[in-house]
């Protein structure tokens, strides 16, 4: 690239002075003095113009040549210097060990720890909550509140909803099959419900992660259409037995996207613990008193 350069300047016509003489007169005025000028008319006596500048040429070259050779020398030094700062030791075994350790710890803590889903359980509801088809049709007939026009047209949707045989329903709702009861929408009929669902699901999911109550750190329930007070988080801790300072939440108001949110804040909670921890999240829906009349 200096030579380039170089060869560049030396072609492009410029009105430097390269030297002057002894008596204070400038040798050559300019590098257009070297710059062969080839007129329609050449004298005689400019023969040896291209001589003179290929000679310059090859002088600023040379110069560049060492110029690149010294930078290359002063580049093996540092590098040399540098190597045999390394083969001594700056600090003390114990003042490296120190600092390596220090790093490490920093690193980390600044690390995102990872979640890991110790165990997962379902509920699955007795024999005595599942009707089939045609028993939920009877128990929308006993509501009072459906004409025989929309029972027919739950009729149809139920064929093709995917509906089984034996789809599971509260107690409150499916005693009115009974002779003499109604349904139950009541808030006790409620919690009942809450209780049997959230009860069972949370003593499988620590009974298959081997996880003891005291050790939950953080409680997640989400449950959209019910949210009584005492809060479901409440009754899980008084069941259960956890401690006084665990974080609980009680999600609702959230709809079905409710599950995904609770999974998240859970995360962000231990993600946030010093030491990390174990979270219980809890998805659920309580059908008692909201049963569709319409």
């Amino acid at each position: 690239m200096m030579a380039l350069l170089f060869l560049t300047t030396v072609l492009r016509p410029s009105i430097c002075s390269l030297s002057e003489s002894t008596d204070g007169r400038p040798l050559v005025t300019s590098i257009s003095d070297f710059v062969v000028d080839f007129p329609r008319e050449r004298p005689s006596n400019t023969w040896f113009a291209p001589f003179l500048s290929f000679e310059v040429v090859l002088l600023l070259l040379f110069l560049d040549l060492l110029a690149f050779n010294e930078i290359r020398d002063l580049f093996v030094r540092v590098i040399g210097h540098i190597a045999n700062l390394c083969k001594e030791a700056l600090f003390s075994p114990a003042v490296e060990t120190t600092a390596v350790v220090l790093v490490v710890l920093a690193w980390l803590l600044r690390m995102d720890n990872p979640i890991y889903l110790l165990s997962f359980a379902t509920f699955k509801a007795p024999d005595s909550w599942k009707v089939s088809q045609a028993e939920f049709v009877e128990m929308m007939r006993r509501q009072g509140c459906f004409t025989e026009d929309s029972i027919n047209f739950m009729k149809r949707l139920l064929e093709r909803s995917g509906t089984g045989q034996s789809t599971a329903w509260p107690p409150g709702i499916v005693q009115c099959l009974q002779d003499g009861k109604e349904t139950d929408r009541s808030m006790d009929a409620s919690r009942k419900e809450a209780e049997t669902v959230i009860f069972d699901i949370v003593e499988n999911a620590l009974r298959k992660a081997d996880v003891k109550p005291e050790e939950i750190d953080v409680l997640v329930i989400n449950c959209s259409l019910f949210s009584p007070t005492p809060s479901l988080c409440a009754m899980v801790i008084n069941k259960f037995g956890l401690r006084g300072d665990v974080l609980s939440f009680n999600l609702s108001g959230m709809g079905c996207g409710a599950s995904l949110i609770s999974v998240g804040l859970a995360k962000d909670l231990l993600h946030r613990r010093s030491f990390g921890g174990k979270a219980l999240v809890v998805s659920t829906e309580v059908i008692t008193p909201n049963l569709y009349h319409g």
